[in-house]
C-alpha cells in the first residue's frame, strides 16, 4: 500500500529535496505540495493524503491553524501531520500537538528518519521518543503548564483502569508497544489494547495527545 505524502513548506528548495527523496521510496508518493497552510488543506482534502510534512512557520495561514482545521475536519480524520521544526523543541511544538499533530521532526534530520518517521505515522504511532518528550515537557512548562496541585485537573482520567493509566505513565514517557510490554511484562498485542481504550476515553487523536493529556492532568510532572 503506497503511503500518499504532502509537502507544506513555503521553501520551495526544501519541498523539491523532500520530494526526490518520498519519491524514491516505493512504498511512498508525494500528492501534492502547499507552500501554506489553507493550500495544504486544500490539497490534502482533493488528494487524499495519508501524511502531511507540515512547516510550523509559513506566510499566511500557519502550519498550526492548517493542523487544527485538518484535525477537526471528519472528513481528514484519517490524516496524519507531522510537523516540521527548525530544531527539535519549537515554540509551538505543545500547541501543534494539542491541534492535533501526530509529532514533530528537526529540518535537519538525516533521510532514514525522515522517511521512518512518514512511516510510523502512518502506522498510527506518534513521532516522540524519550529525548523529544523530554524537550515537550520543558516547553509546556515554559508556555505556562500546570506546576502546582491546584491547576491540574484529573478529572478526565476519572474512565481509565489502572492499567490504563500506568500503560499511560509509560506513553509519556516516550516508550513504544514493545518497551512498554517489557517493562509491565505483558504482550505488545495487550499495550496497544490499553493505548487504543485510553485514546477513545480520552478522546484523543493518536499517542502524540496522550502525552499532553497525561501532563495537563497531573497524571505524570516533571521530576516526577
Amino acid at each position: 500500500m503506497t503511503i500518499k505524502v504532502l509537502l507544506a513548506d513555503d521553501q520551495a528548495l526544501l519541498r523539491s529535496a523532500f520530494r526526490v527523496l518520498v519519491d524514491s521510496e516505493p512504498d511512498m508518493e508525494v500528492v501534492g505540495e502547499a507552500s501554506d497552510g489553507a493550500e495544504a488543506v486544500e490539497i490534502a482534502r482533493a488528494k487524499g493524503a495519508d501524511i502531511v510534512l507540515m512547516d510550523i512557520r509559513m506566510p499566511g495561514t500557519d502550519g498550526l491553524t492548517a493542523t487544527r482545521l485538518i484535525s477537526e475536519d471528519p472528513s481528514l480524520a484519517d490524516v496524519r501531520v507531522v510537523m516540521l521544526t527548525t530544531f527539535e523543541v519549537d515554540e509551538y511544538v505543545v500547541d501543534s500537538l494539542r491541534a492535533g499533530a501526530s509529532g514533530f521532526l528537526g529540518k535537519g534530520a538525516e533521510p532514514e528518519e525522515l522517511l521512518a518517521a512518514i512511516r510510523i505515522a502512518a502506522a498510527g504511532e506518534a513521532l516522540l521518543s524519550p529525548t523529544a518528550t523530554k524537550g515537550l515537557i520543558a516547553r509546556f512548562l515554559a508556555q505556562g503548564g500546570a506546576q502546582d496541585d491546584s491547576a491540574y485537573d484529573s478529572s478526565r482520567l476519572d474512565a481509565l483502569t489502572v492499567r490504563e493509566r500506568e500503560v499511560l505513565v509509560q506513553v509519556a514517557g516516550g516508550l513504544s508497544n514493545d518497551e512498554i510490554a517489557g517493562r509491565l511484562e505483558v504482550s505488545p498485542l495487550t499495550v496497544k489494547t490499553h493505548v487504543n481504550r485510553a485514546m477513545a476515553k480520552l478522546r484523543a487523536r493518536d499517542r502524540a495527545q496522550l502525552v499532553v493529556i497525561s501532563y495537563e492532568t497531573g497524571l505524570v510532572r516533571p521530576g516526577v
